[in-house]
């Protein structure tokens, strides 16, 4: 049995469908998931990228990509009242309810869902309260060893190689998107591809510009 590292952020609509689609994705195959919550804001800082929501233009192009790709998947998603919003009290809650730091999958799609179905405003007190109450995680939100383990999340995330999410990790190889959920799934098949050179060959790959 594989066992699959998913890397997510409740602020990402793609982090979203990923979660939502992934069982049927891998549908017959025996794996595991451990739900690993990251700050993405912090993951962007540490490789100087801006979020797609920080560029204009591309910010557009992402909502209307996703609540296209909703529609097409037969997924319930729906813009919440703003974004980007400050994900930190959904991350640290999610955290706060395991002892290591590793929220099961209904707490995911508890908080998943309060940021895409509905519309309302995900970062509202009384709404993150009702969570907190529903939740009932076994260590306090703001406690500090919470933080600290989200932080060693993310820190592990960078360290694995993930620049964004979602993100999969499997046998040190990440599998980065929504989109590569039909590629992990080969793999997990045992597709031999991933045993021939390419997957590392492109490592190597000189770069013919640097841009300044």
């Amino acid at each position: 049995m594989k066992h699959i590292t998913f890397y997510l952020d409740f602020i990402s609509p793609y982090a979203y469908l990923a979660f939502e689609e992934l069982p049927q994705a891998l549908q017959g195959l025996s794996y595991s998931v451990t739900y690993k919550p990251v700050l993405f804001g912090s993951i962007l800082k540490h490789f100087g990228h801006q979020g797609p929501a920080e560029i204009p233009f591309k910010r557009d192009w992402t909502y209307r990509h996703v609540l296209w790709a909703a529609h097409a998947k037969g997924v319930e998603l729906q813009m919440p009242a703003s974004h980007p919003f400050n994900p930190l009290s959904l991350l640290r809650l999610a955290v706060a309810t395991d002892v290591q730091g590793l929220p099961n999958r209904y707490v995911c799609e508890t908080l998943f869902r309060h940021v895409w179905v509905g519309g309302a405003d995900a970062a509202d007190p009384v709404r993150l309260q009702s969570l907190v109450t529903q939740l009932a995680p076994a260590r306090a939100v703001d406690d500090a060893t919470v933080k600290a383990q989200l932080k060693s999340h993310t820190d592990a995330a960078i360290a694995a190689g993930v620049f964004g999410v979602p993100a999969f990790e499997v046998d040190g190889k990440v599998f980065w998107g929504l989109d590569s959920l039909p590629m992990l799934r080969q793999y997990l098949e045992g597709n031999p591809w991933f045993d021939g050179p390419q997957w590392n060959a492109v490592v190597e790959l000189p770069s013919g510009v640097a841009r300044r």
